[in-house]
């Protein structure tokens, strides 16, 4: 039945996609030209999202009335299935079908498997009202989702005797996929790490994000240079997604708000926006692993509300025809849109709103037509995973003052019992700022909301410190300097139960230099949990042949409790055992060789030490400094200062993308690019040094080269870093850390020992005091004769054929700027860089230290970060 909802218009309630509750669509009004119904329409042809859901009456047969069950677990039963999707969802038979038909068809005889227990867990959650975890990110870096969906199933051995059955290979149709590039970097890989847990720990969870038409760029290299080009990940179609636009949400933009006065005399608000898009939702499957639970990860996709025009079109003028539908998709169209303009920074703006405006009506939705507000906080936290959703705040208070008809007061303390905060930076420009005027153009009554919430934190804290306008300032939503704006960090703090950092070091800096101010107000609020990785892509998936090696010596288990590595701490005084993991090592080297051959042309040497550093290029994580350890060794080797036979052969492999519009990172990955192609050119260094850089770095290539590196480079600068996943990841696979006392750097060193990490670099107090102190580049520069030969051969254009111009940016910014002290920290790097030379020399040693680093790096399990997060944080449970 229809009814008048709260949240805006005439809308059916009912059970909505795959079980969930939902609100399905406008039925009734008619009079604005975006409606999708038409008076002038018949009847019998209209097109309703406001169908019957369910049958129309009881149902006879029992399959009807019985659970959805999936297929037989067995050779033949897949092959079926197989066929079946092959022959009647690509309509081909198995003799005309392409790669693609086939891993279509493989994908979604897959996903038949997994479909039974996904309508199961959400029917569980929704008959049990039990509290959720609504995980609002704009990223999610998912990785390709084959084989996750294999070993969550246990149908690794019957999917490939299957596929070999029909003359088919399954290594081949993996190759198929392509890997969703919705996520950046860390920030990604965390959330999809940790929606991954919660499904494995059975508790109910949305991930809610953003379906970007293109992700992040697809990165590519002309003579050297980065060049950005569209990752057209849906080009040929994504089997693991269910659309539902009939379940698509209207988000409004711009306008004004208009203030009348109610009988009881109470202001009430009513925001009238010019112009709205639509948000239609796309569900993926999360599965837990063979524990038949599933979540839910729902990523919107933007779309007009009138996307075509009949009239303009016949009257010739074909592209105003569709500009509300091209302006719409735009807002979902790309990753993080270059924000250098104020066309960009808008519609970053309107990209964050839009998917959490999506998100919390639907989550609204979901728990129910008798769902009374008052018990918001009892069925759900929303968790912030950085900025980018902090929108949702003002957007909470502006359903349940504005819609629910909630007293202000009390619409407040429900939003900051619903709420929690994860910051995961330490750099004052990644913290969001949105300029009062953007904001009051695009969200006019989330301005009029924020400001409010302001006012009242602004009293509060002159109630507290009334001499103290200084304070009033620093911690006031609303900053005056260096324009008026809102800042995000700020807001997201004022509304949160909890704040956490993601490492013991970064959530104390979150404390003592990010919002010191707030800390002593709130000192109860603020927390920590250390990010973690699941063990079950990033060691079982990544690295089969170690999985099966930590089975066979501790038995099964480890996977959903990690912290049972630290049995594995014996077998690293085993010969045998060290001779088995250096052999699998050796294997997961010739693997990526194969690969990068394949991939990239690229041929690196079969003996030597793996060198690894893959981040996203940033002047913090200072692949500078890395690439000055690089010339050095080069120039030495050149000039004669050091003999070949003096240098342990090393394979430098870098993999990292760098923002469209940060320049100094672009020019730093040409210079990589330039002096890889010197040296690996020169016949003085052949064997010697090798330097890879292959483009594209994503989940899927992290996957092969994390399981095959020998040292791990996280070596950004004491301070900056606020955890770190990679370090995790290296760890967990057998390389040994050279890192500073930085992020997570920190508690992998503790527990794995000194002997087993190398540490160099200042510590974050001497950055600070450097720093205070007036930090000055070029004094090393002129001070160390290995650092001024390194730089002065950069700057000789030894690397640009000649041109000394070419790389002078780079040059000046390391002697004049040089923001993150890498050439602070040179001395120390050569100095740690020696030692690894020679503990590398010693092959059992090293081999027990590799060992070792993975007995006693458990409790990096993205499974403990969640179960601290529920512990400290969300209070939930599992089903």
């Amino acid at each position: 039945m229809g009814r008048v909802s709260p949240l805006g218009g005439h809308f059916t309630w009912n059970l909505g996609p795959l079980g969930l509750i939902g609100y399905v669509g406008r039925v009734t009004e008619t009079t604005g030209p975006d409606e999708a119904y038409s008076p002038l329409t018949p009847s019998d042809e209209l097109q309703t999202a406001t169908r019957h859901v369910g049958p129309e009456f009881p149902p006879s047969s029992p399959m009807a009335r019985g659970p959805v069950a999936a297929p037989a677990h067995t050779v033949d039963g897949f092959i079926r299935e197989f066929l079946h999707e092959l022959n009647t969802g690509q309509g081909v038979q198995l003799s005309t079908s392409t790669v693609n038909d086939q891993y279509l068809a493989l994908a979604r005889t897959v996903r038949h498997y997994m479909m039974g227990r996904w309508l199961d867990s959400l029917r569980r959650v929704r008959e049990s009202k039990s509290k959720m975890v609504s995980y609002l990110s704009a990223e999610y870096l998912l990785g390709r989702q084959l084989d996750n969906a294999l070993l969550a199933t246990d149908l690794d051995e019957v999917a490939e005797e299957a596929m070999a059955a029909c003359g088919l290979s399954l290594a081949s149709l993996r190759n198929q996929e392509v890997e969703p590039g919705l996520g950046n970097g860390g920030l990604g890989r965390l959330a999809a790490c940790f929606i991954d847990s919660l499904a494995t720990m059975r508790v109910p969870c949305v991930g809610y994000g953003i379906r970007y038409e293109y992700g992040i760029f697809r990165q590519t290299f002309v003579d050297g240079r980065q060049v950005e080009q569209p990752d057209t990940w849906l080009a040929l179609g994504s089997p693991w997604e269910f659309p539902h636009p009939e379940y698509a949400v209207q988000v409004d933009f711009g306008g004004h708000v208009e203030h009348t006065t109610d009988a009881d005399g109470v202001d009430r608000a009513c925001w009238k926006p010019s112009w709205n898009v639509l948000g239609v939702p796309y569900n993926y499957m999360v599965p837990g692993y063979e524990n038949g639970w599933t979540n839910t990860l729902r990523l919107w996709s933007a779309r007009a509300t009138k996307a075509f025009d009949l009239a303009i079109f016949n009257a010739g003028d074909y592209a105003e025809a569709v500009r509300a539908q091209t302006f719409a998709e735009n807002i979902t169209k790309v990753l993080y849109p270059e924000d250098s303009t104020p066309q960009g920074r808008e519609l970053r703006l309107q990209q964050q709103y839009f998917f959490v405006a999506c998100s919390l009506r639907d989550c609204l939705a979901i728990l129910g037509e008798d769902f009374d507000p008052e018990q918001l906080p009892e069925r759900v936290t929303f968790q912030l995973n950085d900025t980018h959703p902090v929108i949702a705040i003002p957007e909470l208070m502006r359903l349940l003052v504005d819609v629910y008809g909630l007293p202000w007061e009390r619409a407040w303390e429900l939003t900051q019992k619903c709420f929690n905060y994860t910051c995961h930076t330490l750099l004052p420009e990644a913290l969001e700022t949105w300029p009062l005027d953007l904001m009051g153009r695009l969200l006019p009554r989330h301005l009029e909301i924020i400001c409010r919430i302001n006012d009242d934190l602004c009293a509060q804290i002159r109630q507290r410190w009334p001499q103290d306008e200084l304070r009033v300032r620093r911690m006031s939503i609303v900053s005056d300097y260096p324009e008026r704006s809102v800042r995000m960090a700020n807001l997201a703090t004022v509304a949160a139960v909890k704040v956490n950092g993601v490492a013991e070091l970064h959530s104390q800096l979150l404390k003592d230099k990010v919002l010191p101010d707030f800390a002593e107000l709130w000192p109860d609020r603020f927390t920590n949990v250390t990010n973690g990785v699941t063990p079950r892509r990033f060691i079982k998936l990544a690295n089969p042949d170690l999985a099966a090696l930590i089975t066979d010596a501790i038995g099964v288990g480890w996977l959903t409790d990690l912290e049972l590595l630290q049995d594995l701490q014996l077998q690293a005084e085993d010969p045998e055992f060290r001779a088995a993991f250096r052999k699998i090592k050796r294997q997961n080297k010739v693997r990526l060789n194969r690969i990068l051959r394949r991939r990239d042309g690229i041929e690196l040497p079969r003996e030597g030490l793996l060198d690894v550093m893959v981040k996203r290029l940033h002047e913090y994580k200072r692949q500078s400094l890395k690439l000055l350890h690089i010339v050095t060794l080069y120039g030495q080797l050149r000039s004669g200062q050091l003999r070949p036979d003096q240098v342990t052969p090393r394979t430098f492999v870098f993999g990292a993308k760098a923002a469209p519009g940060y320049q100094i990172a672009k020019r730093t990955i040409h210079l990589i690019n330039a002096v890889a192609q010197t040296v690996n050119s020169d016949p003085c260094v052949k064997n010697v040094l090798t330097v890879a850089f292959p483009a594209n770095y994503n989940v899927t290539l992290a996957e092969r080269l994390i399981p095959a590196a020998d040292l791990s480079e996280q070596i950004s600068l004491a301070g900056k870093e606020a955890s770190g996943t990679g370090n995790m990841k290296f760890a967990l696979n057998g390389a040994l850390t050279v890192g500073t006392e930085d992020g997570a750097n920190v508690e992998i060193r503790r527990l794995v020992g000194d002997d087993n990490f190398f540490l160099f670099g200042l510590t974050e107090p001497e950055v600070e005091d450097l720093a205070q102190s007036g930090y000055r580049p070029s004094a090393y520069y002129e001070s160390d004769p290995d650092l001024k030969a390194a730089i002065d051969l950069i700057a000789s254009g030894a690397f640009s054929d000649g041109d000394p111009s070419v790389f002078e940016p780079v040059v000046s910014n390391l002697l004049y700027e040089d923001r993150f002290m890498a050439l602070a920290d040179y001395r120390s790097y050569l100095q740690v860089q020696a030692e690894i030379e020679a503990r590398y020399a010693d092959s059992e040693a090293w081999t027990r230290s590799a060992i070792l680093n993975v007995a006693r790096c458990g409790y990096f399990s993205s499974d403990r970060a969640m179960r601290d997060y529920i512990a400290r944080i969300w209070h939930v449970s599992a089903l």
